[in-house]
């Protein structure tokens, strides 16, 4: 799948992985799935307190809040999930903003209200030729929005809502201040040597990460860490980030 770079707010570019189409309509289905089953069990709840003095006229609204509450529950639920669903979080994919930022109330009540035009109106198409077609695997609710969807990698990458908590000195302090001496081309060199390793886990790539390891703590004169090693040059980008900011 093509990756996408986002630069955040502290201008770090961070690249993931874009959510395949599958991925992001069988999200889509599990998310209405779920709500199926849901507005089932109310109706059948309704319908045995007061079904008898349900009009046709009172069926058509039933009918169509039903309908309406499916826009309802795909925005709450990315609200209160962070840009994951119940569907989004089973298929280990989110909603990010293209501009670094976390999405807010209007990117989710955009792509809430586009959803009828991208789904509904022609059952999932154009959602799947935009998703298919667009360099960024965008739906109309993205387009307008300024978000797309990506891929949940492992704990070895770097989250965008963790960069994007670290702001100042006085919500983190950097364990290794010495990380000053370095430049921004080590730091992305690091970066693609996690990403690397991330994707392929296999012997050599887990020697580099020992070496660059070594290397940069002769270079920065500190203790070889006993620890987990990815974690330690993980640490380095999020100080250097700091410090120079």
């Amino acid at each position: 799948m093509p990756n996408i770079d986002i630069r955040t707010t502290q201008n770090v570019t961070i690249e993931y992985e874009l959510a395949p189409l599958r991925d992001r309509f069988f999200a889509f289905f599990i998310d209405l799935l779920i709500y199926m089953v849901a507005s089932y069990i109310l109706w059948i709840f309704v319908a045995f307190f007061v079904a008898d003095a349900i009009t046709d006229w009172g069926l058509r609204f039933i009918a169509l809040a039903v309908f309406a509450g499916l826009f309802v529950y795909h925005l709450l639920s990315d609200i209160i999930g962070n840009g994951q669903s119940l569907g989004k979080r089973a298929l280990n994919i989110k909603v990010v903003r293209l501009d670094g930022l976390e999405p807010g109330m209007g990117e989710y009540l955009t792509r809430s209200v586009f959803l009828m035009l991208d789904f509904s109106f022609s059952a999932g198409v154009l959602a799947a030729i935009l998703i298919g077609s667009t360099y960024k695997s965008q739906r109309l609710g993205d387009i307008a929005a300024n978000t797309t969807v990506i891929k949940v990698k492992s704990q070895l990458a770097f989250r965008l809502h963790d960069i994007l908590k670290i702001n100042t000195l006085d919500n983190y302090e950097p364990k290794y201040p010495a990380v000053r001496q370095m430049n921004e081309a080590d730091m992305l060199l690091l970066k693609n040597l996690l990403s690397r390793y991330q994707v392929w886990q296999n012997a050599a790539h887990a020697e580099a990460i020992r070496n660059a390891s070594l290397h940069i703590c002769q270079q920065l004169d500190i203790e070889v860490p006993k620890g987990n090693q990815i974690e330690f040059l993980k640490t380095l980008i999020r100080d250097y980030i700091v410090l120079t900011r």
